[in-house]
């Protein structure tokens, strides 16, 4: 601010920062959704066939099979 007005290079004033708004994150929290670590609540989606399973907590959707052809659920 050269002259103490509250004038000042573009992009350096009030509301110019990182913590303005929802952004890109659109207020989902440090994880998001879908993800590793997602919460309890969900299903395990098996990739090969579609079977879809309740997630159980504490069991990574990865460490789980699928029932109908044997795959490696992911989250879903």
């Amino acid at each position: 601010m050269p002259f103490g007005n509250g004038t000042g290079p573009s992009g350096q004033g009030p509301g110019s920062g990182r913590g303005k708004g929802m952004g890109q994150g659109g207020g989902k929290g440090r994880l998001g959704g879908n993800r590793a670590g997602a919460g309890p609540a969900g299903e395990c989606v098996c990739p090969g066939c579609g079977e879809k399973i309740p997630h159980q907590a504490g069991v990574p959707c990865y460490n789980m099979t699928c029932p109908k052809c044997g795959s490696k659920m992911v989250r879903g």
